[in-house]
């Protein structure tokens, strides 16, 4: 199985579990080996006080691409540390794209940077995202 097709194995077979990203109306726009691009709609649930979407769903689409990504070479993989950086607002009815890059990858650990954008291109919030392997595959592999 070619890298790229093992990628889209694995994020498959973590997306019919991850109820989460699914109830927050996310969707897989780009899945390869050490990268992940995903999506979500700001909803009126989304909206806080301000009327901005709320800084909890922004990390949440971020901290889902990092997910996708990290997890693309079928090596089970989970979050050990997350920040963000809020540079913009998200409002009601923007469509937020989350992409996320590797940066490194050595050993049990890696290192992603996410951007999260509005559909104009505008960056809203910056994410960097270390990951730590865990026992386990999400994909048998065959033919690699």
């Amino acid at each position: 199985m070619s890298a790229e097709r093992l990628a889209r194995a694995a994020a498959d077979a973590m997306w019919a579990q991850d109820r989460a990203s699914r109830a927050l109306g996310m969707a897989i726009a780009e899945i390869g080996p050490g990268h992940a691009t995903l999506t979500m709609t700001v909803t009126e649930a989304m909206v806080n006080g301000h009327g901005l979407c709320h800084g909890g769903y922004i990390f949440t689409l971020a901290d889902s691409a990092f997910a996708f990504a990290c997890n693309s070479h079928n090596q089970r993989a989970v979050a050990q540390n997350c920040s963000i950086t809020y540079v913009a607002p998200g409002k009601l009815g923007d469509v937020l794209s989350a992409t996320c890059r590797e940066v490194s990858r050595a050993g049990r650990s890696g290192i992603y940077d996410v951007t999260v954008r509005r559909e104009d291109g505008e960056a809203i919030a910056v994410f960097r995202g270390l990951s730590r392997t865990v026992k386990g595959t999400l994909v048998l592999e065959t033919g690699v």
